[in-house]
């Protein structure tokens, strides 16, 4: 378990480190573009939030407290719209994704996706990847609401923390083995059912996409360092077990 959790935290690690490489570099300036533009929207949200609806509403004999409120409400704010954003800026960036996934592979040593030409198919992956990306947001609002109930539910809120962490991990996962899986024609269910296989290795993947998103500037580069070491995994562990078992767990 250990093992395969260290794993998926190495190919963030490795997805990180292939940033530089001039292969790649023009199919990560549109993505790490959308990324900074909606992290720095986020930050200057957030902060107008924490000023205007909290700090602003204090009581005058409270104020003394702005110095301790300030920093708590900064950080809880910024989580969720950073959370909200990294959402949205995968939604925005999924088709540019897609190219990057596709090059990282044929790099990797990989066969370009049948029936892509590039740059060229941009246009006609758009519609389904934002339709992929919708699907994941369906996904993520049903199994949300039970798991924030569990924070109300006496005695089990004090597990609520680490159940959502740990399925916070696993949707960073979803989002990122959808590129090179898709790019072959894997659906959503089929990608559940291989994660599910090796889930471990996809907590320990999710987990370091999930700090590095919380980590001012690093949160910058998450989206294409994700897409990046998602191919990785996906080339080096997961390829090679697709198979018509796999299309029968996904409708089960």
């Amino acid at each position: 378990m250990i093992a395969e959790f260290l794993a998926g935290v190495r190919y963030v690690l490795r997805g990180f480190a292939l940033l530089r490489r001039p292969g790649l570099r023009r199919f990560i300036a549109i993505p790490l573009l959308i990324n900074t533009l909606l992290f720095a929207a986020a930050a200057w949200w957030g902060w107008r939030l924490l000023e205007d609806h909290v700090l602003g509403g204090l009581p005058g004999w409270l104020q003394w407290l702005t110095w301790l409120i300030a920093p708590l409400f900064s950080v809880a704010i910024l989580l969720v719209v950073f959370y909200t954003f990294t959402l949205l800026a995968n939604l925005i960036g999924a088709p540019f994704n897609s190219l990057l996934a596709e090059k990282v592979e044929a790099l990797q040593g990989g066969e370009t996706p049948e029936g892509r030409a590039g740059l060229t198919a941009l246009a006609g992956e758009a519609a389904k990847s934002v339709f992929s990306e919708l699907r994941k947001l369906l996904y993520l609002a049903l199994w949300s609401l039970p798991l924030l109930l569990l924070f109300v539910i006496p005695g089990v809120n004090a597990a609520a923390p680490f159940l959502w962490f740990a399925f916070s991990a696993w949707m960073f996962t979803l989002e990122y083995i959808d590129c090179p899986m898709g790019n072959h024609g894997h659906g959503f269910g089929r990608q559940r059912a291989l994660l599910k296989r090796h889930r471990w290795l996809a907590w320990g993947f999710g987990s370091a996409m999930l700090a590095m998103t919380l980590i001012p500037v690093l949160n910058f580069f998450a989206m294409p360092v994700g897409v990046i070491g998602a191919t990785l995994m996906w080339t080096e562990r997961l390829r090679s077990e697709t198979s018509p078992a796999l299309s029968q767990e996904a409708t089960s």
